[in-house]
């Protein structure tokens, strides 16, 4: 990697953008000839449905796509030129999009340990930032990611989709309108039938793969044959577990539902139990969150795909007139007495969350997770994850949002950086 085109190098080259782009979402539809909103797609694994959500999107173009696979790069330029009949831009290192005043976005979906420090730095370059989840690798990067939206003035969205889904506002109208009386708790779970990851063995990092820049902010590491492209999320250094890869997603519904922010107590406890290989990370959770008022759980079986309810994503919302089954298929209402009296269905559509990014910076629409909110429910999977890595309880200050005590959790709270790379807004 080239360091000496630094982070702080690039902040100052931004900041001038910054400063004359700050306007821009308000006034997009005026200030662009063309009325479209260019799009540059960061990390083309999980990236190409981004790809796919922005050429479905109207007013939007995928002006560039970046990885630092080479052949995921060329299979998703070749994919916008097949279906759009123009080849976008190619880079490797998404700093070289920093500098082109011509992308007004920023589509984030390369692993969780890049997704704070990319987004701090595009929204530092006038860029609009769409972010996978979790958003964040840390608690702190949360915190600095909502700081650096606020101060340049940028649409930052959380790609967690079912905020933008039908079926799934309609059930959250009917439970905030309280279809079930007061909701006193809620119950959510994930079901998978994963493998082993087995045991990496030290390799030349091939070819086709920018490893040193894979790696970026996160301290350097030697290549392993089992971690790219999807076993980092099982790894500490990398990731947060199927807590931070599925529950931002199920926990989101479920504090969404319950109308709370943050819990004033976390327990977390399961244990990898069913490979003995590099996975640092449970494959079996149960976690559960204390609001004062209400309550919510989340149960994960990583390794075993027999879920609750028929399937192995849901949420179940439990109040004092009744329940609501809430599944990626539909909702189901029950009263007191566990007969159905209301139901709506549904499906899977990711594409209506990237059009809700694009209707939001083309000035008509409100980001339905903007990363405020979506970084709450984060905190949540965070929060659990520091009580399993330290002793299964944290304590914390709802008002703050902060840990109360446990000097341990509190350790765990930010990470360490390579340098040149610490965030900071």
């Amino acid at each position: 990697m080239n360091h000496s085109l630094s982070r702080r190098t690039f902040v100052r080259q931004t900041a001038l953008v910054a400063a004359t782009a700050v306007t821009l979402p308000r006034i997009f539809g005026q200030a662009a000839p063309s009325n479209r909103v260019r799009v540059a797609v960061m990390g083309l694994h999980r990236g190409e449905a981004h790809v796919n959500g922005y050429l479905a999107a109207p007013h939007a173009e995928v002006a560039c796509v970046c990885d630092v696979d080479r052949r995921a790069a060329e299979k998703a330029a070749a994919l916008v030129e097949k279906k759009s009949g123009k080849r976008p831009a190619l880079v490797t290192d998404f700093r070289r999009i920093l500098d082109d005043r011509t992308i007004d976005a920023l589509s984030i979906a390369a692993p969780s340990h890049w997704h704070a420090p990319a987004t701090i730095l595009a929204c530092a370059a006038g860029k609009h930032v769409y972010v996978e989840k979790p958003g964040s690798h840390n608690p702190r990067e949360g915190e600095l990611m909502v700081a650096a939206a606020r101060k340049h003035g940028r649409l930052v969205q959380m790609g967690n989709q079912r905020r933008s889904w039908p079926h799934v506002i309609e059930a959250m109208q009917r439970l905030h309108a309280g279809a079930i009386g007061k909701v006193r708790s809620a119950r959510a779970w994930y079901a998978a039938d994963r493998g082993t990851i087995g045991r990496g063995k030290p390799a030349p990092a091939p070819e086709w793969l920018d490893y040193s820049l894979w790696q970026g902010p996160a301290p350097e590491r030697p290549y392993l044959d089992n971690v790219v492209h999807y076993n980092w999320h099982w790894r500490w250094h990398w990731g947060g577990g199927e807590m931070a890869n599925n529950g931002p997603h199920s926990l989101d519904l479920a504090r969404w539902g319950l109308g709370v922010d943050c819990p004033r107590r976390v327990t977390c406890a399961g244990g990898r139990y069913f490979f003995d290989d590099d996975q640092e990370t449970p494959d079996t959770t149960l976690a559960t969150f204390d609001f004062g008022t209400c309550s919510a759980t989340w149960e994960a079986h990583s390794c075993n795909p027999r879920g609750q309810e028929g399937t192995g994503f849901g949420v179940v919302f439990q109040g004092d007139a009744g329940s609501l089954l809430l599944l990626d298929a539909g909702w189901k209402q029950f009263d007191a007495k566990k007969q159905v009296v209301a139901e709506g269905a549904g499906k899977w559509d990711d594409q209506r969350h990237f059009a809700n990014f694009i209707g939001a910076i083309r000035g008509g629409e409100k980001l339905n997770s903007e990363i405020a909110e979506g970084q709450k429910s984060t905190l949540l999977c965070h929060l659990a994850n520091l009580a399993w890595r330290t002793g299964g309880t944290v304590e914390c200050d709802p008002a703050k949002l902060q840990l109360v005590g446990n000097r341990a959790a509190k350790k765990l709270w930010g990470r360490e950086y390579r340098k040149g790379w610490e965030p900071r807004v």
